[in-house]
């Protein structure tokens, strides 16, 4: 007869040779094999951290969305609406689980217009 904990132990050793072999992760609270998020090359905690274009960041990062404007890239898009003297920039939503687009993301915020004069060009 087999002592209790040397099943357990067995079969959460299984589990981590399994799950190492097929390229994914153990979730230490659910003890389940799922696949690494990857950005490009690289796996990164989609917890922490989100890919956008390639390139790994922090989930608090904000870029500029025209010259007084910011926008978080890990949850939406910098949207360029119009071109010439007056620029007009639109902040759109990512959405999750599909490609997203400035010509189909809903609108999350408008940013204010600037002309070539206020010394954005």
């Amino acid at each position: 007869m087999v002592p209790r904990n040397f099943g357990s132990v067995g079969i959460l050793l299984f589990l981590a040779v399994w799950c190492s072999g097929t390229g994914a992760h153990m979730n230490s609270g659910l003890w389940l094999c799922q696949p690494a998020p990857m950005c490009g090359h690289r796996m990164y905690n989609p917890l922490e951290e989100c890919c956008d274009h390639d390139t790994i960041l922090p989930l608090n990062r904000t870029h500029l969305c025209g010259p007084n404007c910011t926008f978080w890239p890990c949850l939406e898009l910098c949207c360029p609406e119009s071109f010439g003297p007056q620029r007009r920039f639109v902040v759109r939503l990512k959405v999750q689980g599909r490609k997203s687009r400035c010509r189909s993301s809903p609108i999350s915020r408008v940013c204010a217009r600037h002309t070539y004069s206020e010394g954005f060009a």
